[in-house]
């Protein structure tokens, strides 16, 4: 079974930001193994470089990483069910997820992914982005197994 971490700098604080990732969460159980995990969001002049360690210790390795920034390529979700089914098939067990902070992610982490993927031009709360990716995710394996939920 796939192994995906979701690795999110910053804590959720609104409840139904929180509900609605519990309910993918639970959505997920049985297409993947799903771990989200929360970094502290840091302060002071290296904050990105202090997340960026944090990030780089709670990666599962091995494992393929994607950096979710603006500098990503946009994929439809036929297009991301390929991408995660391919590796699956190519014997990935572990991949990971990374969602910065409110003010983006170390450079150094962005250039380290295998790969990197845009969620819209358009600018999101960090918090809005883990329900979208949780939910893309769902979708993904969803079209994967063709399964009814994505029209």
């Amino acid at each position: 079974m796939l192994n995906i971490r979701l690795i999110c700098v910053g804590k959720l604080k609104e409840k139904f930001y929180k509900d609605a990732c519990d309910e993918f969460k639970k959505r997920l159980q049985g297409l993947c193994k799903m771990e989200v995990i929360e970094l502290k969001e840091e302060v002071g002049p290296a904050k990105l470089e202090k997340e960026a360690d944090a990030i780089e210790a709670s990666l599962l390795t091995p494992g393929v990483t994607c950096a979710l920034c603006i500098e990503g390529k946009m994929l439809t979700s036929e297009e991301l069910s390929a991408k995660i089914s391919r590796y699956a098939l190519e014997g990935v067990s572990r991949l990971n997820f990374i969602i910065g902070s409110s003010e983006g992610m170390s450079e150094r982490i962005k250039k380290n992914a295998d790969w990197r993927l845009s969620m819209s031009p358009m600018t999101f709360p960090h918090h809005l982005a883990r329900v979208m990716v949780l939910e893309q995710i769902y979708r993904a394996l969803m079209i994967a197994e063709n399964r009814s939920y994505h029209k």
